[in-house]
């Protein structure tokens, strides 16, 4: 890893501050001063600023269900938001893909900055299943529109196609590949249909633990955590 990036995660530091800090002579490596910023590091460098040594952080990942009434924010003054939930050391922590305050389910955290960004680039296009309970039944019509694209209220592009399917009366399932503001509940607002309640069941190939009742959350397996950088 260069030695700019390393300092930049490392600390609280951007890289152009890094490179300061590195032309101030603040940086070694060992007991060499570094001299550039794009200096590789080798496994057993030890990297130190102003004399103290510094490591990058350990990475922690997070699954969450999500209660109603929770926001997904770092912090709010009106709300609690899901960082409450989390006994670890959550303020370094980002949100892989947020949720409404009414709706319920898997949230992804992480510190990991890189792996969080696999999950929510639009380029990913990384899908996401939500269950919803609406006001009336969908119809082959609404299964249609989902899977060919509409344009939503106010937007001039077409929504990415959708998996619709229903699984009871007035409850369905649906996969999106986007996360346009308020997306699920305005493409069926626009067929028509009311959404009551909505829950998040997965994103990409990590499905919500069962086993997690509302704001409990675990640490992702290895296998969890790899399935986001494939």
């Amino acid at each position: 890893m260069r030695l700019d990036k390393f300092l930049s995660h490392a600390t609280v530091y951007s890289r152009a501050q890094v490179k300061k800090l590195i032309r101030d002579k603040r940086v070694q490596i060992g007991e060499v001063i570094a001299r550039s910023a794009d200096y590789m590091l080798a496994e057993n460098d030890r990297v130190l600023l102003d004399g103290e040594q510094v490591c990058l952080p350990v990475a922690q990942y997070f699954m969450l269900n999500k209660p109603a009434a929770y926001v997904c924010a770092n912090s709010d003054s009106d709300n609690p938001t899901v960082l409450d939930l989390i006994e670890e050391a959550a303020e370094d922590l980002a949100i892989a893909g947020r949720l409404d305050k009414d709706t319920t389910g898997l949230v992804l955290l992480s510190n990991n900055g890189q792996w969080v960004h696999r999950i929510i680039s639009p380029r990913r296009e990384c899908p996401k299943m939500y269950h919803a309970d609406l006001d009336y039944p969908i119809t082959d019509d609404t299964i249609k529109k989902f899977k060919q694209g509409f344009f939503l209220k106010g937007e001039e592009k077409l929504t990415k196609p959708a998996i619709l399917e229903s699984i009871a009366e007035n409850k369905v399932s649906v996969v999106i590949s986007e996360g346009r503001y308020h997306q699920v509940k305005r493409m069926f607002a626009a067929c028509g249909l009311h959404v009551q309640a909505l829950h998040r069941v997965s994103v990409g190939d990590i499905t919500l633990d069962n086993s997690l009742e509302p704001g409990q959350y675990r640490v992702l397996t290895a296998a969890e955590i790899n399935s986001v950088l494939l």
